[in-house]
């Protein structure tokens, strides 16, 4: 199905937003973030199913990819700069040791498996971000966002967000086909770095005194969306054109808009807009997953659904460990280890560039899938075994804020 008439396109997006829609409510009663539902809904629409949904046809491909520039756009607006420089060392060593260990930890599973290095770097790079969303609403929901280890874990969920975006685009040069050295990696990781401090350096300038002078203009509310999303795409596209991934200029043009005046009237926006695009992602990476190498009783499987226990339990210790990272710290480290373990929407992007760039085959991806999916209903009932559930009264407004902020994922 490469051409689509409109009423077959009309059918799809009927078809992906309605699922979508159904199966998060229903995961979300269930007392779990809505993706996982999204994530189920495209596996029931897609080919291992229903197979109404195609997430290689090009314009679905597309519409997801604006969907996925949109949840970074999102994530960056959430990420004040300067909190995230004063979130202090306890949380910079945690998300440092929360990228580094589940990395090495992946990519040594995949190499005993006979993988090659770009493969094993795929799957190591997948286990890396933790999902602030995720382990943000569910603090929320606990009352604990005012606990020390709450505040560790945000800080550090964030920080390794950022360095995961930068790991993002070695892997995406990598998927394109540029060399895997030591100076391919380093040009890649200079160039994602570069561009992200350029930008902010730059943009921090230019930026203020626009808003400012849009601010004072008579603009309809909801019209600073406009201005907004020009920045977000303009900066995508610069990324790309400059040989880094395009999520790193939608999530640096959200965080060059903290602080605005139209900060809260964009974010709004772009949340209810994303409403639309971001389950497409979702929705078109678990139509993308084939079931039927997950079946147990097919012994062609064993190996994937192997591949997929070892990588949950790298993803899980690796990140359970960093929570003793930080050794001077006098709090629960325990707690600070399960709250890094959900991985959510980023470590699908990561599984969704490897297999639409061929480097993943559908059995590796779904591994990967499989991991995501895991991490992500195992942290929060654990959560809740380690922590009270008290009412949150007296929590400090800004981690209130980010919990609001990040609770539609």
């Amino acid at each position: 199905m490469e051409h689509l008439t409109l009423a077959q396109f009309l059918g799809i997006l009927i078809a992906m937003l309605g699922s979508a829609r159904l199966c998060g409510w229903l995961a979300r009663k269930l007392g779990q973030p809505a993706v996982l539902g999204e994530l189920i809904a495209g596996v029931i629409v897609g080919k291992s199913v229903l197979g109404l949904v195609d997430p290689k046809v090009e314009v679905i491909h597309l519409m997801a990819e604006l969907g996925v520039i949109l949840l970074l756009f999102t994530i960056g607006l959430e990420t004040d700069l300067r909190q995230l420089l004063r979130v202090g060392p306890t949380s910079a060593v945690v998300a440092v040791a929360g990228v580094a260990l589940p990395f090495v930890l992946g990519f040594l599973v995949m190499k005993a498996f006979g993988s090659s290095n770009i493969i094993a770097i795929f799957a190591g790079a997948a286990l890396t971000a933790t999902s602030v969303g995720i382990t943000a609403r569910v603090l929320s929901d606990l009352g604990q966002l005012h606990a020390d280890e709450s505040q560790v874990i945000l800080g550090a969920a964030v920080i390794d967000d950022v360095i995961g975006l930068i790991i993002l685009s070695l892997v995406s040069g990598l998927a394109q086909g540029q060399e895997l050295s030591f100076l391919g990696v380093g040009k890649t990781a200079g160039l994602a770095i570069g561009f992200l401090v350029v930008v902010i350096l730059v943009g921090r300038i230019v930026v203020p005194p626009i808003t400012r002078r849009l601010a004072r203009l008579t603009m309809e509310e909801g019209t600073a969306i406009v201005p907004a999303l020009l920045l977000a795409l303009g900066l995508a596209w610069l990324a790309d054109l400059l040989g880094s991934a395009v999520i790193l200029g939608a999530f640096a043009g959200g965080m060059l808009l903290v602080g605005t005046p139209q900060h809260h009237d964009i974010e709004t926006s772009v949340i209810r807009l994303g409403a639309f695009f971001v389950p497409l992602f979702f929705v078109s990476v678990g139509a993308a997953l084939d079931v039927t190498t997950l079946n147990p009783l097919d012994s062609r499987n064993h190996g994937t659904l192997l591949i997929a226990a070892c990588l949950t339990l790298a993803a899980v210790a690796g990140k359970y460990v960093c929570g003793y990272a930080a050794w001077w710290f006098k709090g629960n480290k325990q707690l600070i280890g399960v709250g890094m373990i959900p991985r959510g929407e980023v470590g699908l992007i990561f599984a969704q560039i490897g297999l639409s760039s061929k480097l993943l085959d559908e059995g590796q991806f779904a591994a990967i899938a499989i991991v995501v999916m895991a991490t992500t209903f195992i942290a929060p009932p654990w959560l809740k075994a380690l922590m009270p559930d008290i009412h949150k009264e007296g929590a400090p407004e800004e981690l209130v804020a980010i919990a609001e902020l990040t609770s539609h994922e």
